[in-house]
């Protein structure tokens, strides 16, 4: 078998001077080829075929020269580490890098998850002449909305990021490089104790380790901060295609629906609007083989199942070597069904919304309540009301999330939240026939509250005949952003408002027997942070400004509140193969 070199620790120069540790594989003796590249703040020694969702000697084997590097600021690279902002600049030097190297053939892919996923939208909107396809994967679009906040909510997951990767990380590299004292010990920040602490990244080594996200919290609203490091801001100039992978337990769904249809709607050209590709599966955004502690999707369900690596090199064999189309523009797995179904386009064309309204006589608290969904508009009917302390949020119980421990992800029983006084939840009659939702939810509700400003979260859930209430999507929107994600607007207490709440999408088939579930709440924690009710800077107040709100829930003939679902009926064979 032929011997695979590797060049380890080439210091690649960027346009400053800053030098990125970079390592090359490639086949002894083997004639001049495309390059695959991936840059990481990861430690590029230690990728493996499971994080990179990618396999790095098989596609070396097939006559790739594969390129891993330190992003700026990171492990072996000089710098310091700025996250997304320097991955424009840094990203276009690298690939002009890889493709003068005697070993190229001057193009090359990229391809990678996560922050890596991020590493080549950004470089791509200056149109770099060497790229010629993508491969993100459960990465992020917009830097503000479904990234850093959601609904204008701050979501938590970035700030375990930075606790758990970036802090410790960035303390062993000082202490490398002789920047600590010797003997200087750094008091660390543990998980748990982050997520919960107030005000937020109040933790000195945050800030000294990891300032960044101070700099983040700075900016609650959608403003031009986040642009610079923003994939959807440059759509319009992207001109290869892209492979878009995800998940419906990732955390970066959203994203990815917004990249695959920001480029099918305004890549720069016809070829790039026409050749991008979706794949969905039933996974989360560190595990991705279909199987979790609450629910087994059955065999298939998993990217080893449908060799996502093979997806990956089939799809970079075709814009980098010539190969022939390979699969279907759209692929997802739905859940309840449990099978893979292949579609032409997202949102599906035959997709009816249908509206299923928030009925009760008043008493919708927890899963004994009178709470229920129906097709029906509601009449003259009493709202529900719950009160909502930020200081015994309602908690996280699996979802779209990446936290630790309890708060295990995925698709999980919500029974210990609905039991909650503080959770209002919505049910239909057991269903007699399969209902299939597939796209995007939307949340309709007319709302009231003491409080200046206040969250509502929601979710979606599968009612099963055992009743175990399984999570499908969930949202959240802070009421001060209902109008406007970068003007923001204190309610008027006690006034009823109209909030539009954005639970993202989800594919699954509610079988016969099963009820179709809403949950609609105040705070979802730690998944998000939790609303103060002050109207004021939730960043920076301490717990002794937390306020309890109470808030209502209207739904009559003048507020008719209402789950929005993408249905399916299809008296025919499935679109696709």
């Amino acid at each position: 078998m032929t011997a695979i070199l590797v060049d380890e620790n080439v210091m690649v120069p960027m346009r400053d001077g800053v030098r990125l540790a970079t390592d090359v594989r490639r086949l002894d003796g083997a004639a001049p080829g495309p390059a695959l590249v991936v840059r990481t703040p990861y430690d590029k020694g230690r990728l493996s075929a499971d994080t990179l969702l990618f396999d790095l000697e098989r596609a070396v084997r097939a006559g790739y020269v594969v390129v891993t590097q330190d992003v700026r600021g990171r492990y072996r690279s000089e710098g310091s580490f700025d996250p997304h902002v320097q991955e424009e600049a840094d990203g276009i030097d690298a690939f002009a890098w890889a493709a003068a190297q005697p070993w190229s053939d001057g193009t090359l892919g990229t391809f990678g998850p996560s922050y890596m996923g991020a590493a080549q939208w950004l470089p791509a909107r200056r149109q770099p002449p060497a790229l010629r396809a993508m491969a993100p994967s459960f990465t992020f679009s917009d830097s503000y909305e479904g990234c850093s906040y959601q609904g204008g909510a701050k979501v938590l997951h970035d700030l375990r990021w930075a606790v758990a990767d970036i802090v410790p990380a960035e303390v062993a590299r000082r202490r490398a490089r002789g920047e600590l004292a010797s003997g200087e010990e750094v008091a660390l920040p543990d998980v748990d104790e982050a997520l919960g602490e107030l005000p937020l990244a109040s933790h000195p080594a945050i800030g000294e380790y990891a300032g960044f996200y101070r700099d983040w919290l700075a900016h609650p609203t959608a403003d031009d901060h986040w642009r610079r490091s923003a994939p959807c801001a440059g759509y319009d100039r992207i001109l290869v295609p892209a492979l878009n992978i995800s998940g419906w337990y990732d955390i970066f769904l959203w994203s990815t629906f917004q990249n695959h249809l920001g480029m099918t709607r305004h890549g720069a050209t016809g070829d790039a609007r026409r050749h991008q590709r979706l794949v969905i599966g039933p996974w989360s955004h560190t595990n991705l083989t279909g199987r979790f502690p609450e629910r087994d999707f059955g065999p298939g369900a998993s990217a080893a199942d449908i060799d996502l690596a093979g997806i990956q090199l089939r799809w970079f064999d075709r814009w980098l070597r010539g190969g022939p189309a390979d699969g279907p523009p759209v692929l997802i797995f739905v859940m309840g069904a449990d099978e893979w179904r292949a579609e032409d386009e997202w949102p599906l064309p035959d997709t009816e919304y249908r509206s299923f309204h928030l009925r009760s006589g008043g008493a919708a608290n927890t899963r004994h309540g009178d709470g229920g969904l129906s097709p029906e508009p509601p009449g003259d009917e009493p709202a529900d009301r719950f009160g909502f302390d930020p200081l015994d949020p309602v908690p996280t119980v699996g979802g779209q999330v990446i936290l630790p421990g309890r708060n295990a992800i995925g698709p999980r029983d919500q029974a210990v939240v609905e039991d909650r006084e503080d959770v209002l939840v919505y049910t239909t009659p057991v269903l007699d026939r399969a209902v299939e939702v597939t796209g995007p939810v939307e949340l309709v509700l007319f709302v009231s509250s003491s409080a200046p400003d206040t969250d509502l979260t929601s979710k979606l859930v599968d009612v099963g005949p055992d009743g175990r209430a399984m999570i499908l999507t969930e949202g959240i929107l802070r009421a001060r952003y209902r109008r406007s994600a970068t003007e923001p607007e204190l309610l008027e207490p006690g006034a009823v408002h109209e909030l539009r709440l954005n639970l993202w999408a989800t594919s699954n088939v509610f079988l016969p027997g099963h009820r179709i579930r809403l949950e609609v709440s105040s705070s979802n924690f730690p998944r998000f942070d939790r609303n103060s009710n002050t109207g004021g800077v939730i960043a920076t107040e301490a717990a002794d400004r937390y306020r309890t709100a109470e808030n209502r829930v209207h739904h009559d003939a003048a507020h008719p509140s209402r789950l929005v679902l993408p249905v399916i009926d299809r008296a025919r064979p499935h679109v696709g193969t």
